[in-house]
């Protein structure tokens, strides 16, 4: 294509459009064409090749499940509209299916049934398959879709200490599937699991086009999600300013931070945002700068609450005395925690648990007592490093790949045991590793790419060489172009010839426009000087080569480059 197909929004979307790699059936839904086909089919091979050297092995799971299942775990209430689910009719009964989103259910059922002895563990099981997702919003071409295809593998193994041995070398496999696949991949640290420590970790592509922040120091390469990362220690622990006088305002249907700055004419970073929680169904006031977010995994884990929710208006109501919109730490009778930067706050506005009120000149320790400072809420562009004394940066990136410890969340549930050296039963332990095969594909055009289309790395281009003919009514022409593909497909080499009858500057842009990495020009004027134009793709310049031994070097080239990639 060569106008920008309609509703396309990032690159890699407008790309793979218009280079023919896929076809939009609906939202969220593409056809894989045969180019785009040949680059998926690459990764899955790169996929799969690493996840049998780290000692997986492969099954294929079915996509269409019980509903059932998704209710013995709780997921079909978590996942809400997000599953897919229906009934159908089987002879004289209905039966509630459903789609599989992901599949720890399934495989978890599956070694319930077949695993009963220490001695088959560890085993970690993947499959390479498609998922449904009811996705209410689908953008970004294939990073954002309603059915896509994963790799996802699950580790199942004997103790805690066999789970991180289980994890690493998914992680490492991670590693160098990602490098064979030529992206500039970044792992950061992710969410734990019910485990606790580093649990988790997120492989992530920094794009500017990424929906996800990840937080880095380019100091001591320090990394995580907005979810997970820390902010160092502050200098500031106490305010400098000298203290005002408490006063009560009227801020009439004032309840947001936007809302109240416009009433009372004054920023964000001058007031105190206080959040009514449910630790363990106890309330608890977390304190935030306004123009700061509470993180509510770092909140779960400084009070070391099992379950943490923001409390429904009728327990704001009943801890405050006041609707949503008007909480306050003055007078409260729960436990209060604020995050670091309070601390250092002086004369600050916040609610004053009253309808349409706020406080202006509030004061730690004079107005209110804070329990305990910590780290609760999401960290910004600037924030300390928590490994050294540089400071933090946002960049957005795009998610390829998780590894995760799930624990034993879904073997209690599903009932999947072992016996153990004393013939003890106990509660097989579990890992979870994703990637997202699409969005391989769609990072790597996202972040290599030029005005005139993609630049494909050899390992995950359609084809690796792009012989044009540039006029396929010359005999000669045609015959050494037909003779160099036959010769090199049958050197290895995988090759493709353009030899529709169009003019050499369409055949050059559409080579641009699908990124193949090695054109190579066969014309009556090179055939007469008994030479070859060729021309790398991340390259500016063609230069020449002899016909005379042409598909040795092509052949030698080609493997230099796949070589070069490895390494």
């Amino acid at each position: 294509m060569k106008e920008t197909p309609e509703g396309a929004e990032i690159p890699s979307h407008v790309l793979m459009i218009r280079a023919g790699l896929v076809g939009q059936v609906m939202a969220g839904a593409y056809s894989y064409l045969p180019l785009g086909l040949r680059s998926l089919k690459k990764a899955e091979r790169i996929v799969r090749e690493e996840m049998e050297r780290a000692g997986a092995i492969e099954v294929l799971l079915p996509a269409l499940t019980p509903i059932s299942l998704w209710e013995r775990t709780g997921r079909r209430e978590a996942f809400g509209s997000v599953l897919i689910n229906f009934k159908v009719r089987r002879q004289n009964r209905e039966v509630h299916l459903a789609l599989g989103p992901t599949h720890e259910e399934v495989i978890t059922e599956l070694i319930a049934h077949h695993v009963s002895s220490y001695r088959q563990l560890p085993l970690t099981l993947y499959q390479i398959q498609t998922k449904f997702r009811n996705e209410e919003r689908p953008r970004f071409g294939v990073l954002r879709t309603s059915e896509f295809l994963m790799k996802d593998a699950y580790s199942f193994d004997t103790s805690v200490e066999a789970l991180g041995r289980s994890y690493d070398k998914m992680y490492e496999a991670y590693c160098r599937i990602f490098d064979r696949c030529g992206l500039k991949y970044l792992p950061v640290e992710a969410e734990s699991g019910p485990i606790g420590g580093d649990a988790s970790h997120e492989f992530m592509v920094p794009s500017e086009n990424g929906e996800d922040l990840v937080v880095v120091c380019d100091s001591c390469e320090y990394a995580a999600n907005q979810e997970r990362a820390e902010t160092g220690e502050r200098k500031t622990t106490k305010p400098e300013a000298e203290a005002k006088p408490l006063t009560k305002l009227d801020t009439p249907d004032a309840r947001t931070i936007e809302q109240v700055c416009k009433t009372l004419k004054c920023k964000p970073h001058r007031m105190v945002k206080t959040l009514i929680y449910l630790a363990d169904e106890k309330p608890v006031a977390i304190l935030v700068r306004g123009d700061h977010e509470a993180n509510e995994g770092k909140v779960r884990r400084v009070l070391e609450a099992t379950t943490l929710e923001l409390a429904p208006p009728e327990t704001i109501e009943e801890v405050t005395g006041a609707p949503v919109g008007f909480a306050g730490p003055v007078g409260l009778k729960v436990p209060i925690i604020a995050d670091h930067d309070v601390a250092a706050m002086a004369n600050v506005v916040l609610g004053a648990n009253e309808a349409d009120k706020h406080y202006v000149n509030a004061n730690i320790e004079r107005d209110f007592k804070v329990e305990r400072f910590a780290d609760v809420r999401n960290a910004t562009e600037g924030d300390p490093c928590p490994r050294c004394d540089k400071t933090l940066t946002m960049k957005a990136a795009i998610e390829v790949g998780h590894v995760f410890k799930l624990g034993t969340k879904y073997s209690d549930a599903l009932s999947a045991k072992f016996l153990d050296a004393q013939e003890h039963q106990q509660t097989i332990i579990m890992g979870c590793y994703g990637i997202g095969i699409n969005r391989i594909l769609a990072s790597l055009i996202e972040t290599n790419h030029d005005d005139d289309g993609i630049i494909w790395p050899m390992a995950l281009a359609p084809y690796e060489v792009l012989v044009v003919p540039l006029n396929v009514s010359q005999q000669p022409v045609m015959e050494l172009a037909e003779k160099l593909h036959d010769e090199l497909q049958a050197a290895g080499v995988e090759v493709l010839i353009d030899d529709r009858d169009a003019r050499p500057g369409v055949k050059f842009k559409d080579a641009d426009l699908i990124g193949i990495p090695l054109r190579i020009v066969v014309g009556q004027r090179g055939l007469d000087a008994g030479e070859l134009e060729l021309k790398w793709r991340h390259k500016s310049d063609a230069e020449s080569i002899p016909i005379e031994g042409a598909v040795e070097e092509l052949t030698r080239m080609v493997a230099a480059a796949r070589d070069g990639e490895q390494k």
